[in-house]
């Protein structure tokens, strides 16, 4: 069905003739190539959008910009921030917030869910392979050295299976679509991603700025996160566990870049937040430090990485984790989420092989496709990739937040040799990707209603079954142009709708 979008109400002018009253997608241009989350080739809403772009469509830009103004204001008093950590201008920034949202058919999501979760059932295997048989090396799937060579590869793990049998029990992929509008998966975050505290936060203020959209579009909850998060952990409980175990949220500390997330999903499991001299350990037992004497910790949801866990086994330097926490892990008195040594599932040069765990492991086909990726560490891909460095991001295996990262079409020359000295110097510490053109979504800006470019990172918490959040966190990449959407290289995000049916 095509819909013709709303007409401006002429207004009356200081000399009696009447001047149209712009509304919200007048004049919207559509990205010349990107595919659009909105509208289709012909300017016209993809069926799924028609009652969205109605309803939104309607809105003179007085009246969004009023409505914004109240959504950045429930930001502000909500202290919904994250941290930039090399900006001088200081580290907290209220996080930007679009409120045009991003719809999703309730067929396309059926078919992005399957696939996630095949996904993550798959990395799952993986690791416990890697960790014990290493069947998946033994057969030659996957390169050996690329494996046990990676930072995140954790031999202090091999021959341990942990409580309940899940490594990852928290997983953000990201997804991005094509100019074809095809979901692609672009990484796995499967050591501690972060960013669900905004997609809780963006449905909260939306509903409180646009309820009657709410009541005229069905939208799948998101509010369940926090329940089914705990329900997760609290399924892996080692053996022995009370029937409700003692569940906490360990942070490195308010000036981490997620904190906000940590305390956020700790009030809203209602679990206690902890900080690692919060913790001890006596007899291979986790203890929490309370008014009311110790008490023993089962699960630990952990917000920091391998190095900081356990200066006894890890860092020795590291303040932020517990002494003995490790062994007390080994001897499967704790669960930790997620588990160690999970970074070897998300390291940038292993990603391009999850398709092939799928088909080793599961005997099935990829429901979702990689982005083709080019491995450094491999000398005809090093060579592809130096030849075409202006044709090709360039990443770094271990780094995140847009880190590390080369956008060669947008690069310098000076930029591109500084990387080419890199990857000889280092090259199993990079890989290469084509540049895909993200699809683009309408948002605003000084100019009105404009397209700009957007990924999404579901998330997917396993137990004794597996959920995917419905939707998930859409980053919005701000600046014209821009193909990087992370907050910390000035994005945004907005509210990701799933809708109850196609229409």
């Amino acid at each position: 069905m095509s819909l013709v979008r709303p007409q401006a109400r002429p207004t009356p002018s200081l000399n009696g003739t009447s001047t149209p009253k712009p509304r919200l997608f007048d004049g919207y241009a559509a990205h010349p190539t990107a595919w659009d989350e909105l509208f289709d080739r012909h300017g016209t809403p993809h069926g799924h959008c028609a009652a969205l772009v109605e309803r939104l469509g309607k809105l003179h830009a007085p009246e969004f910009l009023s409505k914004r103004t109240s959504a950045d204001l429930a930001f502000v008093n909500q202290g919904i921030t994250f941290s930039v950590y090399n900006d001088r201008r200081g580290v907290e920034k209220i996080f930007p917030f679009d409120l045009m949202p991003r719809t999703i058919p309730a067929s396309e999501w059926a078919c992005l869910e399957a696939g996630l979760v095949q996904r993550v059932k798959a990395l799952n295997l993986f690791l416990h392979d890697v960790y014990h048989d290493q069947r998946i090396l033994r057969e030659g799937v996957i390169p050996t050295e690329l494996v046990l060579g990676s930072k995140g590869f954790r031999p202090e793990m091999v021959g341990f299976t942990p409580p309940g049998g899940v490594y990852v029990h928290i997983c953000g992929t990201d997804l991005i679509r094509d100019t074809d509008g095809e979901f692609l998966v672009l990484e796995d975050n499967g050591r501690t991603p972060s960013g669900v505290s905004y997609v809780l936060e963006n449905r909260a203020v939306m509903k409180k700025v646009f309820p009657q959209l709410f009541a005229d579009i069905r939208v799948k909850r998101v509010e369940d996160y926090p329940l089914r998060l705990r329900e997760a952990l609290a399924s892996v409980a080692p053996a022995g566990a009370d029937e409700s175990p003692c569940i906490v949220v360990l942070s490195p500390g308010q000036y981490n870049s997620a904190y906000f997330e940590h305390s956020f999903l700790a009030r809203h499991m209602g679990v206690e937040l902890v900080f690692g001299a919060d913790l001890f350990v006596q007899d291979d037992i986790v203890y929490l430090k309370t008014t009311r004497g110790p008490q023993r910790v089962d699960v630990i949801y952990r917000r920091l990485d391998d190095d900081f866990l356990d200066p006894e086994t890890f860092r020795a330097d590291s303040l932020l984790g517990v002494p003995g926490l490790f062994k007390a892990y080994r001897a499967g008195n704790v669960t930790l989420a997620n588990a160690v040594g999970t970074g070897v599932a998300d390291d940038k040069a292993v990603y391009p092989y999850t398709e092939a765990m799928i088909r080793f492991y599961l005997s099935e086909e990829p429901i979702l496709r990689n982005v083709p990726t080019y491995i450094c560490a491999k000398p005809e891909d090093a060579a592809y990739a130096l030849d075409h460095l202006d044709e090709l991001v360039v990443k770094a295996v271990n780094e995140s937040g847009g880190y590390g990262m080369l956008m060669g079409p947008y690069s310098t020359a000076a930029q591109r040799a500084e990387f080419a000295s890199k990857i000889r110097a280092d090259p199993r510490n990079y890989v290469a990707q084509p540049v895909v053109t993200l699809s683009t979504c309408p948002t605003w800006t000084e100019e009105g209603a404009a397209p700009r470019h957007v990924d999404l990172r579901p998330y997917i918490i396993s137990g004794r079954d597996t959920w995917v959040l419905p939707g998930g966190l859409t980053r919005t990449a701000l600046t014209k142009g821009s193909l990087v959407v992370n907050s910390s290289q000035g994005g945004g995000s907005k509210d990701t709708w799933v809708l109850e049916g196609d229409r």
